[in-house]
């Protein structure tokens, strides 16, 4: 699965009436989750990123991202600012952070810019990764959303 498939399931999985498991740690997502099926994606979706990262389900109601990422950092003794941070939202779902994952996300995303420059790739892909959340139906509020 696509890095931002990994940052959809992540979520998703744990939107919309899920929870987290108690110890914070990762549960399995619920059948018929993003990770498990693909669905057929409208030319929105396949624009909105990779044809992986189109290929993840959409959930059937509207997942509140900030929620979901309020409850998973309530849950861990490290201070991780979601909000602003790329490698601290991927730290918060667990998924690798490294400066070589991040690439292959920004590749993914059809980043345009030098991926040598990491702190400009960095606040792309923050950006980039909280509107296709929202176009793939997530809630996500609108100072995550807008363009710096």
């Amino acid at each position: 699965m696509s890095i931002f498939g990994n940052i959809m399931s992540a979520i998703f999985g744990r939107g919309s009436g899920s929870q987290a498991s108690p110890g914070g740690g990762t549960s399995a997502p619920p059948s018929g989750s993003a990770s498990q099926q693909s669905a057929p994606t409208s030319p929105q979706s396949t624009s909105a990123g990779s044809a992986q990262a189109g290929s993840a389900a959409r959930p059937q109601e509207p997942v509140d991202v900030e929620a979901v990422l309020n409850r998973l950092a309530s849950q861990k003794k490290q201070k991780l600012d979601w909000r602003h941070s790329i490698v601290d939202l991927m730290k918060l779902l667990e998924l690798d952070s490294s400066l070589a994952a991040r690439k292959q996300l920004a590749q993914e995303l059809h980043y345009s810019g030098n991926t040598d420059d990491s702190a400009a790739m960095n606040m792309w892909l923050h950006r980039q990764v909280m509107l296709k959340l929202a176009e793939n139906g997530g809630t996500v509020p609108d100072d995550l959303r807008r363009v710096a």
